[in-house]
């Protein structure tokens, strides 16, 4: 059985920043139920997630979209398709696999990573955000996606589309690298996060920043929170999330002397 998780924020915290938090979560998940995509790591509704192709999917999708990696999925699992098979697998094996997504590092940490759970626990994913936060490679992030999805716990996500999502929702108007605002979203993602489906719930709200919510052209009319959206109400849509302020460049002087 999963472990206990920091609880999320109390209902009434949330509502400071969310109209209806129940409404959004009944919504979401309705409009989940009928527009999800079914990709290759994905249970299909009343099957049971499998925690190793939510690690390695989750491993892929880091900074890589997932029209790249459906097909890079399902060669790495035809090739590894348990975590022992992973752990056992040759570091140069894994990495040619890997080979076209780019950023290898994640590769090794997948890897390590399947060393460590066979290792320490017995060749099964963790199922709480705590353990899943020692393995590595494994962010705040990814540890409540596989924790949530995987085991169904209540635990949050921040990632950049759940991350505009609610940036839209609450209207933030704060740069979302920054600390503050990256307290506040993740407070707020914790606080709407339900004790039933949690990790559909999560699942729609990625769901909803790839295919609705988007960074540009928005189709706010199809959302099923336009009703509850303060950046749609507010006509600021466009402007919200704000992007990081950029630091100035600093101008260098360089002399040099001829031979």
């Amino acid at each position: 059985m999963p472990t206990a998780q920091t609880p999320p924020e109390p209902e009434h915290a949330v509502r400071e920043h969310v109209q209806s938090p129940a409404g959004v979560r009944r919504r979401l998940l309705n409009w989940f139920d009928k527009a999800r995509r079914d990709l290759p790591w994905r249970a299909r509704p009343g099957q049971t997630p499998n925690p190793y192709h939510a690690l390695v999917s989750e491993a892929m999708l880091q900074q890589t979209q997932v029209a790249t990696v459906i097909p890079y999925f399902g060669r790495f699992i035809a090739e590894c398709p348990t975590v022992r098979d992973l752990a056992e697998a040759d570091e140069q094996a894994v990495l040619r696999l890997w080979q076209g997504l780019g950023y290898y590092r994640r590769a090794r940490n997948l890897h390590a990573a399947a060393k460590a759970i066979v290792n320490d626990h017995a060749g099964r994913v963790p199922d709480n955000v705590a353990e899943l936060l020692k393995l590595p490679g494994v962010g705040r992030y990814t540890a409540g996606a596989i924790a949530s999805i995987a085991y169904n716990t209540r635990a949050p996500i921040l990632d950049g589309n759940v991350a505009r999502v609610l940036s839209r929702l609450c209207l933030i108007d704060t740069p979302t690298d920054a600390t503050p605002t990256q307290k506040k979203l993740w407070a707020i993602a914790a606080g709407l996060v339900p004790k039933g489906r949690p990790g559909d719930f999560n699942q729609a709200m990625m769901e909803l920043g790839a295919l609705v919510c988007t960074k540009a052209n928005p189709t706010c009319d199809a959302c099923p929170l336009s009703k509850q959206c303060k950046a749609f109400e507010a006509d600021r849509v466009a402007d919200v999330p704000v992007p990081a302020k950029r630091k100035a460049p600093v101008q260098v002087d360089h002399h040099i002397r001829a031979v």
